[in-house]
């Protein structure tokens, strides 16, 4: 597997690929995780020009093909994720109820927990019960705010 590192508004981010699709992007220190190759390579090269298109607001989903290794249910809660629209907001209850597990928001949250590609399953979209608290993110609770605030201002 390969990774690289670009900077973004928000920050370092690495984007990694399996050779077929991109199964990483996430808040890393810089170093190449174990088992990684430090490569920019076309698909993660796409994956950046598409994360660039969406901080400065031209891109509101993403074409590059995805790869998630998982469990089903994790699966279908990143594909939830997917498909929350672009500056919308879901709480944990909500997500749970898209995935059929009406009561299950205590595993949604540990699925986002464990979400391997953040920013296009977009997970920074699920907040508290309330609507309004933010809660949990892998980059932080400042980077969930931010990423909410740039969709917010090219919502429309």
């Amino acid at each position: 597997m390969n990774i690289y590192f670009y900077n973004y508004p928000i920050g370092k981010v690495g984007i990694a690929d399996n050779g077929n699709a991109i199964c990483g992007i996430g808040f890393w220190d810089g170093n190449a995780p174990r088992d990684y190759t430090l490569q920019e390579t076309l698909l993660i090269r796409q994956c950046h020009t598409e994360l660039t298109e969406y901080f400065n607001g031209s891109r509101k989903a993403f074409d590059v093909p995805l790869y998630f290794k998982g469990t089903d249910f994790q699966k279908k809660v990143w594909q939830a994720l997917i498909d929350i629209p672009y500056g919308h907001i879901k709480s944990y209850k909500d997500v749970a109820e898209l995935v059929g597990c009406p009561k299950g928001f205590r595993a949604v949250g540990l699925a986002n927990n464990k979400n391997p590609i953040a920013i296009i399953a977009a997970c920074h979209r699920v907040v508290g019960h309330d609507r309004k608290k933010l809660v949990g993110y892998a980059g932080g609770l400042g980077i969930k705010q931010a990423l909410l605030e740039l969709e917010q201002k090219y919502k429309n």
